[in-house]
């Protein structure tokens, strides 16, 4: 097509009004177009990039061998025992994967109402970590303190006469990541959003000397709609009575994010993530832009079956949507995304 001009869009062009000025006129010289005309050149000034070290892998462990279980409400999503957990943190780390987050589902019968399985160092997340670490040391593990996959109730703290109780929570979750940490975690990610935890961790982890074991802090962990998948996957869905407003924060809230972000900064968080992603990109862009601290999103787990379903049934090309979402949280600010996509991200971004 010949160079733009107003006349080459339309057979017939409008007289002007009197003094009216032209496209020409209007843009002059600035025309962004110049640089969107071809694939070398948008590769050329694209701002922000998605690569495989944005990656964070999340997974699901159970007991016994040889186990692959599909979740129903995450298609190509599995709960795996360890031994096939070990094998894909094994293509994990092949594919340049940095890290990996791993999440229990336990059997019912070693639930209680403290979650107090989880203080149990042979306990099936800390076998994992123990059994990925030998067979791959290079691969970063993530874990989270939180009790509700131990719990008989499905919430992520102790309940006392139908009250989450904050400070015994805190004692139990501080106690579980020295456990965890023994058990070769790299990262403590606490998800339980109790006041106080971060610096009763922190202060935990440096006397039992894991001053090297680093915390990334839920710092914004919203009352959603969006984890219904996940809590199938750990198991928790049908347990659950009532919901978590009393300690997850209101999703009209901002600036009680932004609070609760300084004040795990203040207690020694090494990372922040906001939780979930999408909807939430505002609060990434805060974050960022206020503490200039590493910065992650969880795309949780109604995200990605949202994108799968509908890409399933032709509604959206779901590999692309998957592609735009994840630079999504790049262009916001983020620094590394937990995503179920991880490993199918990484192999086409290799390939």
């Amino acid at each position: 097509m010949n160079k733009f001009t107003p006349t080459a869009m339309n057979k017939f062009t409008p007289a002007k009004p009197a003094g009216a000025r032209s496209v020409d006129d209007i843009t002059g010289s600035r025309r962004l177009r110049r640089m969107r005309k071809a694939d070398w050149s948008r590769r050329l000034v694209q701002e922000n990039r998605l690569t495989v070290d944005d990656l964070i892998w999340p997974i699901f462990v159970v007991d016994g061998r040889q186990v692959r279980e599909p979740i129903a409400a995450m298609p190509g999503v599995f709960r795996l025992s360890i031994d096939l957990a070990v094998k894909e943190a094994e293509r994990a780390a092949k594919l340049g994967i940095p890290a990996l987050a791993t999440f229990p589902n336990v059997d019912i019968s070693l639930r209680d109402q403290t979650g107090s399985h989880i203080l149990d160092p042979d306990n099936v997340i800390n076998r994992a970590t123990r059994a990925i670490k030998d067979a791959v040391p290079e691969i970063g593990i993530i874990t989270d303190a939180a009790l509700d996959p131990f719990t008989s109730h499905g919430h992520d703290g102790i309940l006392r006469d139908g009250i989450i109780v904050n400070d015994e929570t805190v004692e139990q979750v501080s106690a579980a990541a020295v456990i965890q940490a023994a058990a070769g975690a790299d990262i403590i990610a606490p998800s339980d959003m109790m006041d106080g935890r971060i610096g009763a961790i922190r202060d935990a982890l440096d006397a039992n000397g894991f001053q090297e074991v680093a915390i990334m802090s839920y710092a914004t962990k919203f009352a959603s709609a969006f984890y219904g998948p996940y809590r199938e996957a750990v198991g928790t869905a049908g347990l659950l009575k009532g919901d978590k407003k009393t300690y997850y924060i209101d999703h009209a809230n901002s600036d009680e994010a932004v609070r609760e972000a300084e004040q795990d900064i203040a207690e020694g968080a090494d990372m922040l993530m906001v939780k979930p992603g999408l909807p939430y990109l505002d609060i990434i862009r805060r974050l960022k832009d206020e503490f200039q601290m590493p910065t992650f999103a969880y795309q949780v787990s109604g995200e990605y079956s949202m994108i799968k379903a509908a890409g399933a049934n032709g509604w959206i090309d779901g590999e692309k949507a998957m592609l735009e979402s994840l630079l999504a949280f790049k262009r916001a600010g983020c620094d590394g995304i937990l995503t179920y996509f991880a490993p199918e991200v990484a192999t086409m971004l290799k390939g």
